[in-house]
């Protein structure tokens, strides 16, 4: 049996990007069981009755199941590049909720048949506009400093990288072409990062009887600062 913390993870799911991203700069390292969504564990609902990732067990018990959350505890024991005193909570609230909503109904219209009323097209596109002026708003940002809360990342910037490289990816050829110079080379820093790099291994979905996965600084290589 492992003695560590254990992370219940999906490896594309940007909450639980940001998640192993903390987990990881702080230091800490976790057992990690990795989900298919399709076919939960039943030991991810026992953890947790909202049963989606993020969900941190510590070995005292003591469960943490929202990312942020995993995010602050994690820096809260350890942070060594002073991520905390980057946190714009309002910005963050901003790309969790009205982005957030854009990007889903932009990424998956048809899960939204009702909204769309039957022209998916227009509706996708909408919330693509939605979501371009939250960047938009991002890029005049970073054009004063190379994060989004100074010269150095914070949390705040690996808290909206993933769900910035998510409506990136819905259609790249497109995101490209727009005039976001600033966003461009802060998404590309970020994407090419070996923090990025370290926590984006690919592991087979989860079974108990399983062996575990060791996963954090101790069980990758050492990683050089950006």
């Amino acid at each position: 049996m492992s003695s560590l913390p254990i992370l219940y993870s999906f490896r594309r799911c940007p909450y639980a990007m940001r998640a192993r991203m903390a987990l990881f700069v702080a230091g800490i390292t976790v057992e990690l069981r990795e989900v298919k969504l399709a076919n939960k564990p039943p030991e991810l609902a026992q953890a947790s009755s909202k049963a989606t990732v993020p969900v941190l067990v510590l070995n005292e018990g003591t469960v943490i199941d929202e990312s942020l959350a995993i995010m602050r505890w994690a820096l809260e024991q350890s942070d060594p590049e002073g991520w905390l005193l980057g946190e714009d909570t309002a910005l963050i609230e901003r790309n969790d909720g009205p982005f957030k909503r854009a990007l889903d109904r932009y990424k998956y219209p048809t899960r939204y048949p009702d909204e769309a009323q039957g022209d998916e097209d227009t509706f996708r596109f909408d919330h693509r506009s939605h979501g371009l002026a939250f960047l938009e708003e991002l890029n005049t940002r970073l054009s004063d400093h190379k994060q989004l809360s100074g010269s150095t990342r914070s949390l705040t910037d690996i808290a909206l990288f993933p769900f910035i490289r998510q409506f990136a990816n819905t259609d790249r050829e497109w995101f490209d072409a727009q005039g976001l110079p600033h966003l461009h080379l802060w998404l590309e820093a970020h994407l090419s990062s070996p923090l990025f790099a370290a926590i984006m291994p690919k592991f087979s979905p989860w079974k108990a009887g399983d062996a575990p996965i060791i996963f954090g600084p101790e069980a990758a290589p050492a990683m050089v600062n950006p």
